[in-house]
């Protein structure tokens, strides 16, 4: 319960709370202690007068009430239930927060990151790499940002896997806002939602790098799928790479600024990954379900067997890459008037799919 109580007062931290521990040797000695003790050990003065006003209108008793009436369960470092891999790093939160449940193996999760401003190929590989760590038997751990973490999420559950989505807030200030239906799913089927930080504490800048420590410190690995060179995903590779962890980086366009992330782990010594096999293998993991390669659909007999020769010749031509509309035109000798019904035709079908900006690519 103090250890909680600790948890539930923002300033006293991992760190700060292992020093704590060690001096009064347990958390209701140094909770029940007066300011001078607390001053004493290098606490400060304005943290601890914060701390004792705290405490003055604080019941312990009145919050676990309050968790139970909005379903959430705190797990302490010491609990069982405290996920293994977490529980190895130096700064290990004392205390999280969970919405949905954790009644699994844990152990046996990868941690997919990028950029919140995702690009079409962003997208196209985070989820081709998703959906092999998913059909893998994998749990992906993300942040639930826009972007990269979105698509990890939603790729997931969509191939049935289970998902921990890490926030930078409480867990229950669902954020952002947009992701509320994916929220809930996680929440209700497909894994849990996970905080460091005590319900009703609001998002800001500075609590997305412990959030990312947190991520990696779950996960057997960090893959960076897409990002820039000041990207977030290249913190969470840092924390991984600090803590032990694999980390994997897919290289991209390198005309493409959203490409520059990544380049730099693979200077660095990131694992190159171009299919799902690259981390299974690093991993030492099997494959327990026979999982999609990757490899594109558009290849398959018993899909061009069904398009007219023009529709056919249109997908051949996107096969290695997305093109602009004019470029196909080029490409294909086929016009542009009739070009446009031929590519609705194939996106209805679902082979390929509008980028944006009048380019188009496989639907992979």
């Amino acid at each position: 319960m103090y250890w909680l109580g600790f948890s539930a007062f923002p300033g006293i931290g991992p760190l700060r709370f292992k020093l704590l521990l060690s001096y009064f040797g347990s958390a209701k000695k140094a909770w029940e202690v007066d300011k001078q003790e607390l001053i004493k050990i290098g606490l400060g003065e304005k943290l601890t007068s914060r701390f004792s006003q705290f405490k003055s209108n604080f019941s312990i008793y009145q919050y676990i009430d309050k968790l139970k009436q909005n379903n959430i369960q705190f797990i302490t470092l010491k609990d069982q239930l405290y996920p293994k891999l977490l529980a190895e790093i130096p700064d290990a939160p004392f205390v999280i927060y969970v919405r949905g449940n954790l009644n699994w193996n844990v152990t046996a999760s990868i941690g997919v990151v990028g950029t919140r401003k995702m690009t079409g190929y962003g997208q196209e590989v985070t989820r081709k790499l998703v959906a092999g760590l998913a059909d893998a038997g994998l749990t992906i751990v993300s942040g639930m940002a826009y972007g990269v973490d979105t698509v990890a999420h939603e790729t997931a559950i969509e191939n049935g896997g289970k998902t921990i989505a890490v926030l930078g807030c409480g867990v229950d200030m669902i954020y952002p806002a947009s992701n509320t239906k994916l929220y809930w799913k996680i929440v209700e089927e497909y894994g849990a939602v996970l905080s460091e930080f005590p319900p009703g504490m609001m998002t800001t800048k500075g609590l997305f790098p412990s959030r990312n420590r947190i991520i990696s410190g779950l996960s057997l690995g960090v893959v960076v799928t897409e990002g820039a060179k000041d990207s977030g995903a290249l913190i969470t590779a840092r924390y991984a790479a600090e803590q032990g962890r694999e980390v994997f980086a897919v290289p991209g366009p390198i005309t493409s600024p959203l490409s520059k992330g990544p380049t730099i782990l693979l200077k660095q010594g990131a694992k190159l990954v171009a299919e799902v096999d690259d981390i299974l293998e690093e991993l030492k993991i099997s494959k327990s379900q026979n999982f999609r390669s990757g490899k594109s659909d558009i290849g398959r007999l018993d899909i061009l067997e069904h398009l007219t020769a023009e529709e056919k010749k249109a997908a051949e031509i996107l096969q290695n890459e997305d093109l602009h509309f004019d470029e196909i035109v080029r490409k294909s000798s086929i016009e542009a008037a009739k070009l446009g019904g031929i590519l609705t035709v194939l996106e209805m079908k679902k082979i390929i799919k509008n980028m944006g900006g009048g380019i188009y690519g496989l639907n992979r």
